[in-house]
């Protein structure tokens, strides 16, 4: 039914619908119910430690046979600098002062582990099919054991020369991520945001430099952006913000009023929630501090200095000082359970490429 099976081959799976990996807003349940659906779900490792992830990863085995894929970040952890964290603290003193909070006391930094020694462990101990990369891939030798067992090799590119970086260094396949999807940029070889370059012009620009399949990721939320992906090129589509209407997303009741109340121009890069470029739906914080702020500690360690804000707001039902990502098409997604959403994606998909056909 498929005419384009690249990846369906290369990964094992029955429709091209990748689930993007998402960190803190998906665990096992998801990943479960869209690799049951066809697709290929993802398990995101960034905010995990390794025992949480080897937990989940033993549920999603118990659970399903099918392939499934385990996402990491290669970031490198910064130097600690006293003076930025000093500044970024002045920059947040005013909410500080409007909610009683004790500028001088000290709060943990945030943290997102970049792969390293123990999660490799956990992939030979599992050998998911799939291991994906955000932020490029990581060293050679760590890379090298990952291929070892036997699993395919995802990253994303914002750009063409990053997918030729990533194809040169042994992707298996190349997601191409458009400047308008959700959570964090993927780029690598640049911290340039201005130029990022949306889905459309991206994805045939990368399949016609690469000989690698491309998965298109970015704005696409319904049966309309997937055809539109395979048509310029694409092998498969990787969607995250539709995902996040579901049950088995492990988000908050905020972020789940805000994205159903987001519209088409809400959204906006920022780096004040972690210090890296992500898509969020804008609110206090960034309009007033942001979006993008020179004085945001490196990533990841901007939203330590969030933490007792969040801690004084949410409770009051306020999502002004929390992370609320989310891509362009929030308001073409559907509340319906992931293995659903992956199976109607998929028919409606098929539907529309047969009329066009017919």
């Amino acid at each position: 039914m498929w005419t384009d099976r690249r990846i369906l081959d290369l990964l094992g799976i029955e429709v091209p619908i990748i689930q993007a990996p998402m960190a803190g807003a998906n665990l096992s349940d998801m990943v479960i119910a869209v690799s049951e659906a066809g697709g290929l779900g993802s398990l995101p490792c960034a905010l995990l430690s390794p025992d949480k992830a080897r937990q989940e990863l033993a549920r999603i085995r118990q659970h399903t046979s099918k392939p499934v894929n385990v996402n990491f970040f290669c970031h490198s952890m910064p130097e600690a600098d006293a003076s930025r964290e000093a500044a970024w603290k002045g920059r947040l003193s005013a909410y500080y002062s409007e909610f009683g909070i004790d500028a001088d006391a000290s709060y943990p930094p945030s943290a997102r582990a970049p792969f390293d020694e123990a999660f490799l462990e956990i992939v030979e101990e599992f050998g998911p099919e799939v291991v994906s990369f955000h932020f490029g891939l990581p060293k050679a030798d760590l890379l090298k054991r990952v291929k070892a067992t036997g699993a395919k090799i995802l990253s994303s590119a914002t750009t063409v020369d990053e997918a030729l970086w990533l194809e040169q260094r042994g992707c298996d396949a190349i997601i191409a991520q458009g400047v308008e999807a959700g959570g964090h940029r993927g780029i690598f070889l640049s911290d340039d945001v201005s130029t990022q370059v949306g889905t459309m012009a991206l994805v045939p620009q990368v399949v016609d430099a690469v000989k690698v399949p491309v998965i298109a990721a970015g704005g696409i939320a319904d049966a309309r952006g997937i055809v539109a992906a395979l048509a310029l090129g694409a092998s498969a589509v990787q969607i995250g913000t539709a995902y996040l209407f579901t049950p088995e997303a492990t988000i908050g009741p905020l972020h789940r009023q805000a994205l159903k109340a987001a519209k088409d121009d809400q959204t906006a890069l920022t780096n004040v929630f972690t210090g890296r470029p992500a898509r969020g739906i804008v609110n206090r914080i960034m309009r007033e501090v942001g979006p993008i702020s020179p004085e945001a500690p490196q990533f990841p360690l901007a939203g330590g200095a969030l933490a007792p804000l969040r801690q004084k707001t949410e409770p009051r039902g306020s999502g002004d000082f929390m992370s609320l990502w989310s891509g362009q098409a929030a308001r073409l997604a559907r509340e319906l359970p992931a293995g659903e959403l992956t199976r109607t994606l998929a028919q409606e998909t098929l539907d529309k490429l047969g009329s066009r056909s017919s």
